[in-house]
């Protein structure tokens, strides 16, 4: 074995450097990776580049050769990669404090632009975790709590994964969805708006009954008015009859409704009488 390899000591070395060599030379790219192949610091070409609506088969995965030592190759995921937000404090216009978790959903598609931007994916979540905590306080920034509870929602989304997305382009990714997992009011504001809800529907009926009350009042006064002038376009009619009317009003007052124990002494020609002589 001294003597063989002695014998072939060169070319075995030449073989194994150039098996080395040609291992190094060929990458392997599946079909859920893109490739971007760098030459001493500045990308060259890419290697299986998402396309949408290409069908696996058809996107340019697989074997591809580089040049040893002078190339690398940096792997980028063509799925959907998941930015989440960390937990923020956001006042709505109602002056309520909302706890909002969100996440965005984005994908790479151009992958050279990444590289010499960001680097990496990585370093892309990175850049964009604050732009997104800045436009989502900006949106629901505009709105009410009680709006995130409807239809409203959706559009207050759409308008963030517009403006976070104009962001992304800078990095070669699209934003394809943003989300909202959850949107609480702190601990104890709960019960606070409850209290503040409560005020603000007693307040409410009290107006209510104060309106009813006045317009109770001017409907009165309308109907007591419109009384007096009926009653005086009657007895203008008949004086005579006016006098008769009024004193058998006071006559059921004092003798019907009175203290059945006073007694009231007249003599027979009082002139409060003068009804009870008839004409």
């Amino acid at each position: 074995m001294t003597d063989i390899w002695q014998q072939y000591k060169a070319p075995l070395i030449a073989a194994a450097v150039a098996v080395v060599v040609l291992l190094s030379s060929v990458i392997m790219v599946p079909e859920e990776q893109q490739a971007v192949v760098v030459r001493f610091g500045e990308p060259v070409r890419v290697i299986n580049r998402y396309r949408p609506n290409v069908p696996y088969g058809s996107t340019g995965a697989g074997l591809s050769l580089r040049i040893p030592f002078a190339e690398r190759v940096i792997r980028i995921d063509k799925r959907l990669l998941s930015l989440d937000m960390q937990p923020q404090q956001v006042l709505s216009t109602d002056q309520l404090r909302l706890n909002v978790d969100a996440y965005a959903r984005f994908r790479v598609i151009d992958p050279v632009k990444m590289v010499r931007t960001a680097g990496s994916p990585e370093r892309v979540q990175e850049q964009l975790e604050p732009i997104m905590t800045s436009v989502l306080r900006q949106e629901l920034g505009k709105r009410t709590f009680r709006s995130l509870l409807t239809a409203e929602r959706g559009q207050a989304m759409e308008n963030i994964r517009r403006g976070l997305d104009q962001e992304a382009r800078e990095y070669g990714a699209q934003i394809v969805d943003v989300r909202i997992k959850r949107a609480d009011l702190p601990e104890g504001s709960l019960e606070s708006a409850f209290t503040r809800m409560q005020a603000a529907r007693e307040q409410e009926s009290t107006t209510i009954r104060a309106q009813g009350q006045k317009q109770a009042q001017i409907t009165r006064a309308e109907a007591e008015a419109q009384a007096a002038k009926t009653y005086a376009e009657s007895f203008g009619k008949d004086p005579k009859f006016y006098d008769f009317y009024r004193a058998m009003q006071s006559y059921d007052f004092a003798f019907a409704q009175g203290d059945s124990a006073t007694t009231i002494v007249l003599s027979p020609d009082n002139s409060y009488l003068k009804e009870f002589k008839g004409q």
